[in-house]
């Protein structure tokens, strides 16, 4: 599913465009209370939804070409989990003040340890050893390492407010650092040094050089797409009570709800990924890892602060004690483990644990 390396047929495929419509369809009947059945079935109808969003992002992705593919499928899928978080804030109120800080982390842990994980494990178990460029990967990590100590860290530590918080000017600054941060990374993998990013493989690769979607193609995949991101968000803001409810049941604590948020909207990209490191294209599979972390953390945190100013509710933006051990763990171990340009299955083995503990710990804390 990568999207330089899928091969996209002149007509766009009947569920991509039945998947939104279906989606739209089910949300009609979700006012009506119709139980349990019929959660399942706008489970269903939201997951379609993030499938066809994430597919016509990466035909228009095709048409623009790599490194910008990466970059729009990365937007694409930030926008829906900005989109989820904003529209479960605001319908949960001062209840969900930790709600973006909890998905941002199981973003970053998800990425960084279960989906680079998964990735080295599955493309050395068919390749034996592999490699890629060194330079982007290590541009990624320091930018990421960066946004996310300043953002989720760096909160506990400061005096002005008590508490996980910033102050209403510490979390516009912060903001305006995530923005800053982010851009120049975009402005380095896709203007001044796009040959960091670019998979060595590619010049040989016949995927990468599959002729790219018609303007027409391109512009009916970007109108769906659009489609396909307003039913996302209202599905999930649909299914929002019934998951607090279920999480609740089962006795595990809140933050489990970020994590499955998190899951859901990173399921296309790391399914992708993997795609690309079995195909020992590891270099690509990066790109769209580390890529879609940084834009879930240097995208959600200025939207989230923004709303957070605007309404004037508390953003708990600090993580806990524990968080920060893991945290500061997996950035440690992706940047010995990424720091050589090849990998194996120790690499992925050692990030899976890592994620392993992560899942565990927060279901039993």
């Amino acid at each position: 599913m990568s999207n330089r390396h899928m091969k996209i047929s002149p007509a766009l495929p009947i569920w991509s465009i039945a998947a939104p419509v279906v989606g739209w369809l089910l949300l009609g009947g979700a006012s009506f209370n119709l139980g349990g059945v019929y959660t399942i079935l706008l489970v269903a109808g939201l997951l379609g939804s993030v499938l066809a969003a994430v597919y016509h992002a990466e035909v228009v992705a095709h048409r623009v070409g790599e490194p910008y593919g990466t970059l729009v499928l990365a937007l694409a899928v930030t926008l829906i989990e900005v989109a989820l978080i904003v529209s479960l804030m605001l319908a949960g109120g001062e209840e969900t003040t930790g709600l973006a800080r909890d998905t941002v982390f199981a973003a970053i842990m998800i990425i960084l340890n279960g989906i680079v994980g998964i990735c080295l494990l599955v493309g050395a178990s068919h390749h034996k050893e592999q490699s890629f460029g060194q330079l982007g990967v290590s541009a990624s990590l320091a930018t990421l390492a960066a946004i996310a100590v300043l953002t989720l860290v760096l909160p506990n530590y400061t005096s002005t407010a008590v508490g996980p918080f910033y102050s209403a000017s510490q979390l516009a600054f912060i903001a305006v650092i995530s923005l800053i941060l982010y851009g120049t990374f975009v402005l380095v993998q896709t203007v001044r040094h796009r040959d960091y990013f670019l998979p060595a493989e590619a010049v040989n690769d016949e995927d990468a050089h599959a002729a790219p979607p018609t303007v027409k193609v391109a512009a009916i995949s970007g109108g769906l797409l659009l489609v396909c991101l307003g039913a996302v968000v209202l599905l999930a803001k649909s299914l929002a009570p019934a998951l607090e409810t279920a999480v609740a049941s089962v006795g595990a604590p809140k933050t489990l709800v970020g994590i499955i948020i998190a899951a859901v909207v990173l399921l296309p990209e790391g399914l992708a990924a993997v795609r690309a490191a079995r195909a020992n294209r590891l270099q690509t599979s990066l790109n769209l890892a580390l890529g879609s972390a940084l834009a879930s953390i240097g995208l959600t945190i200025p939207a989230v602060a923004i709303v957070s100013l605007t309404t004037g509710w508390t953003l708990s933006l600090g993580l806990d004690v524990k968080s920060t051990v893991l945290l500061l763990l997996s950035f440690i171990v992706a940047t010995l483990s990424l720091g050589t340009g090849r990998t194996t299955v120790m690499q992925g083995t050692v990030h899976l644990v890592i994620f392993a503990v992560y899942l565990f710990t927060t279901i039993v804390p």
